[in-house]
C-alpha cells in the first residue's frame, strides 16, 4: 500500500489536533478545578450537579431568612426587656404613691416621671428594624401606636361604648364631675372640670340635644344615651355621682389577625352577610344559580384561576374551606352575585426550611394593648399596658389613692403579661438557633456531595496533565522527524 504525503500530513494534523484538544481540556479542568465544565463532559453528572446547586441555593436563602428573623426577634426581645424595666419602675412609683403618708404634691411630683415613662413606653412600641416597624403587623411602614386621650369613669366600665371620638390635647389629666343627673343627648346637664387635680374648677353646660363635652381644649363626642348621676359641687368623694378622668392612652394603628372583611359585588345593595371562621387566604364566592330555595355556588381560593363548583345549600349558609358565610335572611341572593372574603394578615412569616415557617413580627395590640377600633383591647385589667399606665397617671395627677392602689395590682398583672410575651419571643429565637444548626449541617452535606461529583482530584489531574504534555511533545517531535519536506530531496 502506497502512503502518500497527503495521507501522512492529514494523519499528523489529526493526531496533533487530538493531542492539543486533550491538553486544552485538561488545562481547563486545572484552571476551573471542576471535572464537569459543560454538559457534554458528563450529562448525567451535570444533572446531579444542577440539582445539588439548586438545593444549596435554597439552603443559602433559608440561612438568609434565619439571619433576618434573628434580627427582628433579637430586637423584639431587647425591646420587651426595656418595657419590663419601665413597668418595674412604674410599679415602684405606684407602691410609693399608694401609701397614705404621701401628700398630694408628692404624688404630683411622681406623676411627672410616670408621664415620661409612658412616653418611653410609646417609643418602644414603635421600635423599627431596618426602617420597618416590628409591632404593627403587616403595616410596617407606619407607627404601631399613637398617643390619644381616653376616659375612665368611676361608675362603670362601659363608658367607652358611648365615646365616638376625643379631640384635642392636654398635658394634665382633666377631671370632670357632673352636677346634674340625666341622659346625654336628652337632658341639659351642668358639669365642672379641673386640670390641676381638683384644686380649681371651671363650670360648663351640656345642652339638651348636644352630645359634645368641651373641657380645657378637649372635645369628647358622646353617643346619645349615656346616663350620668349628679354629685354636689362641695362633695369631693368620687365614689358617688359620675366622675370622669380624661387621661393619656395609645391607639393601635396596625392590623389585627382576627379581622375578616367581606366585600360584595352585586346589584342588590340591600344584601348583607356575615363571615365566620379562620381564613388563611382570600376566598372568592360566586352564586351560579338559584332554583327555588336551592342555591348553587362555587368558590375559588386562587384568585379566580380555578373554581370548585357544584356546591348547593337549601338555606343562606354557604360552607367554605376554613369557615362559612351567613347571608341575612332578609337579603336576596341572585345568580351572578360574588362575595370576596379578605382575612387580615398581621403575621409576617419567613421560611426557614422546606416545610417550616417562623413568625418574625409581633402584633402590637396583643402585647401593649391600647385602644383599637374604638374600644380598649382585652377585657381583663392589667394585660392592657397603655390603659393600665394611662389610668395610673390619671389617678396620680388627681391624688386618687384608691385608684392608685388598683393600678398597682394591674401593673403586677402587666409585668406577668410581658413575661409571657418575652417567653414567646424567646421560644422563637431558640427555634431559629436549632434550625440554623440543622441548616448548617445540611448545607455542608450537600456541598460535600456536590464536590464529589464536580471537583477534580488535583494530584490525579496533575499526573494526567503531565503525561498529556509528554504525549503532545512526542507528537510534535515525531511529526517533525517524519515530515521533512524539502525541494532539494527532489532535485
Amino acid at each position: 500500500m502506497r502512503v502518500s504525503q497527503r495521507d501522512l500530513y492529514t494523519n499528523f494534523i489529526n493526531q496533533m489536533n487530538y493531542s492539543t484538544s486533550k491538553l486544552m481540556e485538561l488545562n481547563k479542568k486545572a484552571s476551573s478545578q471542576k471535572k464537569i465544565n459543560v454538559p457534554s463532559d458528563d450529562p448525567v453528572g451535570m444533572t446531579r450537579v444542577l440539582n445539588y446547586r439548586d438545593s444549596i441555593s435554597a439552603l443559602e436563602q433559608y440561612a438568609k431568612n434565619i439571619d433576618t428573623a434573628k434580627g427582628w426577634l433579637n430586637l423584639a426581645d431587647e425591646t420587651l426587656m426595656q418595657v419590663n424595666t419601665i413597668l418595674t419602675r412604674l410599679k415602684e412609683i405606684a407602691e410609693q404613691s399608694a401609701t397614705g403618708t404621701l401628700t398630694k404634691d408628692q404624688r404630683l411630683a411622681l406623676s411627672y416621671e410616670a408621664r415620661q415613662l409612658f412616653s418611653q413606653l410609646l417609643n418602644l412600641s414603635n421600635t423599627e428594624y431596618e426602617g420597618k416597624t416590628i409591632f404593627s403587623g403587616h403595616k410596617i411602614t407606619t407607627n404601631a401606636f399613637q398617643e390619644v386621650l381616653w376616659i375612665t369613669s368611676n361608675q362603670d366600665d362601659d363608658v367607652e361604648n358611648y365615646i365616638n371620638n376625643i379631640n384635642g390635647s392636654n398635658s394634665q389629666t382633666v377631671l370632670v364631675q357632673f352636677l346634674d343627673s340625666g341622659v346625654v343627648g336628652t337632658d341639659t346637664l351642668n358639669y365642672r372640670y379641673s386640670t390641676d387635680g381638683g384644686e380649681t374648677w371651671n363650670t360648663g353646660t351640656l345642652a339638651a340635644g348636644n352630645t359634645t363635652l368641651n373641657v380645657a381644649g378637649v372635645q369628647v363626642d358622646f353617643s346619645a344615651g349615656y346616663t350620668v348621676t349628679a354629685n354636689s359641687a362641695t362633695d369631693y368623694n368620687d365614689t358617688s355621682g359620675t366622675w370622669l378622668w380624661i387621661r393619656p392612652s395609645a391607639e393601635y394603628l396596625g392590623d389585627s389577625e382576627e379581622d375578616i372583611e367581606l366585600d360584595f359585588y352585586t346589584q342588590n345593595t340591600a344584601l348583607t352577610a356575615s363571615v365566620f371562621g379562620e381564613f388563611s387566604r382570600d376566598v372568592m364566592v360566586r352564586i351560579d344559580d338559584i332554583s327555588g330555595s336551592t342555591v348553587t355556588y362555587s368558590y375559588s381560593t386562587d384568585g379566580g384561576v380555578s373554581w370548585d363548583t357544584g356546591h348547593t345549600t337549601d338555606n343562606t349558609t354557604l360552607l367554605l374551606p376554613e369557615g362559612r358565610i351567613e347571608v341575612n335572611a332578609s337579603s336576596n341572593l341572585t345568580a351572578g352575585d360574588q362575595l370576596l372574603i379578605r382575612p387580615a394578615r398581621a403575621k409576617i412569616e419567613l421560611e426557614i426550611s422546606a416545610s417550616e415557617k417562623v413568625q418574625i413580627n409581633n402584633i402590637g395590640k396583643d402585647i401593649f394593648g391600647g385602644i383599637f377600633e374604638g374600644s380598649a383591647v382585652f377585657d381583663g385589667e392589667g394585660k392592657n399596658l397603655f390603659e393600665t399606665v394611662g389610668k395610673f397617671i390619671g389617678f396620680l395627677e388627681t391624688n386618687n389613692q384608691d385608684g392608685i392602689q388598683e393600678s398597682l395590682e394591674n401593673l403586677s398583672a402587666s409585668l406577668k403579661h410581658i413575661s409571657t410575651q418575652l417567653a414567646s419571643v424567646g421560644a422563637r429565637e431558640n427555634r431559629l438557633e436549632v434550625a440554623d444548626t440543622i441548616l448548617s449541617g445540611l448545607s455542608l452535606n450537600e456541598k460535600e456531595r456536590l464536590s464529589n461529583i464536580e471537583d477534580v482530584d488535583v494530584a490525579e489531574l496533575m499526573t494526567e496533565l503531565s503525561n498529556q504534555q509528554i504525549v503532545y511533545q512526542a507528537v510534535l517531535k515525531s511529526s517533525a522527524m517524519i515530515m521533512r519536506i524539502n525541494l532539494l530531496n527532489y532535485i
